[in-house]
């Protein structure tokens, strides 16, 4: 169910009623995410990172979303040697609703053995919503 139609994804659950079009197909496939915390619901989000600084480098990065009420959940985008003209990409059911997202921090954590001085940033933090569409 991704991307989804213009009229989002179908789906089960507990935003089952929000789909607009439930009653006029005949077939209709349905999905259902779920996360551990109540409501249960999860957000399809298609990440893409395109990073700077150093050519090569181990480490790992992760994204932090941060929603309006104060709750974060952190999810690992990669992990193993990193390179600067890679992009990124991943698919992640994300525990925090994108309409009420305040925030995404990149982290990037560097294996034990990369040099003191090595740095690497984003360049460019890309991310699709499934429900909508929008970046």
């Amino acid at each position: 169910c991704f991307p989804c139609p213009q009229e989002g994804c179908p789906m089960m659950g507990h935003y089952a009623d929000r789909f607009p079009a439930k009653w006029k197909r005949v077939n209709q496939k349905y999905f259902l995410n779920t996360a551990a915390d109540p409501p249960f619901a999860t957000w399809r989000q298609k990440i893409f990172i395109k990073l700077s600084g150093a050519k090569k480098m181990r480490g790992d990065i992760n994204l932090v979303f941060h929603d309006t009420e104060g709750n974060t959940k952190e999810y690992e985008i990669a992990s193993g040697v990193l390179s600067q003209d890679q992009v990124y990409t991943k698919y992640l059911d994300v525990e925090i609703n994108p309409k009420n997202t305040k925030k995404i921090e990149f982290l990037w954590n560097k294996a034990i053995f990369t040099l003191l001085w090595a740095r690497l940033g984003a360049e460019t933090v890309s991310i699709i919503h499934g429900e909508d569409g929008h970046r």
